[in-house]
């Protein structure tokens, strides 16, 4: 079994070698495109959190969450143009509007907000997860590793805001019968 270090060192010696690398598969160029279309759907759903919500800790949640999905967009974007894989359509950006002014039936409240952005944030890391083990080329794997593990770190602090808030959906505990109570 080789160690940690000998497949970093594998990895690492694939990516600084001379040779031309492979066009993407199929399974490369779908998971970056379905991956794209969740970043642009995620900044259309954030915008519409950012016009409907007053909490300054919850605008600053939906503010980070726009900021890392318009840079991972990005990359993305330039990685699928250089690759030749054509770019999906999506939806047009929000204009921005006063929250105050939402009417209620239409506005959704803090709770939901939060916690859609946090099942979105959830279906990417899980895109991204797919995206890295499906790779074969080590430079799709690696970028897709790195979006995966910037999502972590802000689920982290959106977790950390979910339960400050009592925002978290927990399921029931389960308590198999039978069990010793201490």
């Amino acid at each position: 079994m080789s160690s940690v270090f000998e497949a970093v060192a594998d990895v690492m010696k694939t990516l600084i070698d001379n040779e031309p690398k492979p066009p993407l598969h199929i399974g490369e160029a779908m998971t970056c495109w379905t991956y794209l279309t969740m970043l642009e759907e995620e900044i259309a759903n954030v915008q519409i959190g950012i016009n409907t919500t007053t909490d300054n800790e919850l605008l600053g949640a939906l503010q980070a969450s726009m900021e890392l999905a318009k840079a991972q967009s990005t990359v993305l974007r330039d990685f699928m143009l250089l690759e030749g894989v054509t770019l999906p359509p999506v939806s047009e950006k929000k204009p921005n509007s006063e929250p105050n002014s939402v009417p209620m039936g239409v506005k959704l409240t803090d709770d939901e907000i939060a916690n859609a952005l946090s099942v979105k944030l959830v279906a990417n890391y899980m895109m991204c997860a797919t995206g890295a083990v499906q790779s074969v080329r080590n430079d799709v794997g690696l970028m897709f590793v790195k979006f995966q593990a910037e999502k972590m770190k802000f689920g982290a602090s959106l977790k950390t805001l979910m339960r400050k808030r009592g925002w978290i959906k927990i399921p029931p505990y389960y308590v198999p019968n039978g069990l010793p109570t201490p």
